[in-house]
């Protein structure tokens, strides 16, 4: 039986009195894509912080391909090979398209900070294949023709799209996405759909993404975990899960039994 990649144990995290997590437990295999999902404020982006080691848990495990992340600081937890998308696209604006991808390169490159001021030694040749790679996962991706198009310019699909190859520019094993969908029509929701999906098999991914847009979750999700106040409610296929009584509840609510009243006698 293959090991999972991501294993959350007993995940819980408090702000002051509130509980965000509630002893959550969560497994993905390697090459999954899974969902989760719940109301707003169910605690879904908080899951993807503590993944990703801006919160610390206040109690549980999470281990990925082996190792503790609780505890990690946040570039640490990238090296490892976790990357994420955010729920509020945060691109640089006011860089360009390439230089947003390099961004994320520029931790792999190879020459000291001496080289980097001087300019010499290694500084070149390596500055040489970081923009070769951007640029080649930019013509991946369908957007190098905008390599030098300011961020802030490009529409709001394509800035969702250039987050994402920023986030795979740091090749990881495990990509979070938050709410990709946010803010897109119908017709630009089928065409995500058909990018996550390639972008899962083309670079042999795993991935968890929150989605509030149904269409998207049980269109390409292989399994979703519920979330409602913190805690899991409910977990299986994408079929389980939209016939769960307790998935329609926190969704939709429970209208109070109307209350039989008696006519008063004559």
């Amino acid at each position: 039986m293959t090991a999972p990649l991501l294993e959350i144990r007993s995940l819980s995290h408090y702000f002051g009195g509130l509980c965000a997590v509630h002893d959550l437990s969560l497994e993905i295999a390697p090459g999954e894509l899974v969902g989760l999902i719940g109301p707003n404020g169910a605690g879904k982006t908080t899951v993807f912080n503590l993944v990703t080691g801006v919160y610390r848990a206040t109690a549980g495990s999470i281990r990925f391909g082996g190792d503790e992340l609780v505890g990690r600081a946040p570039h640490a937890i990238a090296r490892l090979g976790v990357a994420r998308t955010f729920q509020n696209i945060r691109l640089f604006r006011d860089l360009p398209v390439l230089d947003n991808v390099r961004t994320a390169l520029d931790g792999n490159t190879r020459y000291s900070a001496v080289e980097a001021i001087g300019r010499f030694g290694r500084f070149g040749g390596e500055e040489r294949r970081v923009i070769a790679e951007a640029r080649e996962l930019l013509a991946l991706l369908k957007l190098e023709h905008l390599a030098g198009e300011m961020a802030c310019n490009l529409p709001y699909g394509l800035q969702r799209r250039l987050e994402i190859a920023r986030a795979l520019a740091l090749r990881p094993k495990l990509l979070l996405l938050d709410e990709p969908a946010a803010g897109m029509n119908p017709n630009e929701i089928e065409q995500l759909m058909e990018f996550i999906a390639w972008v899962r098999d083309h670079f042999k991914l795993t991935i968890l993404l929150i989605e509030h847009q149904m269409r998207l979750v049980m269109g390409i999700c292989e399994r979703l975990a519920v979330l409602d106040f913190g805690a899991t409610i409910a977990a299986g296929t994408p079929a389980e899960v939209r016939a769960d009584p307790k998935v329609l509840e926190a969704y939709l609510g429970v209208e109070e039994p109307a209350v039989r009243r008696e006519e008063p006698q004559s």
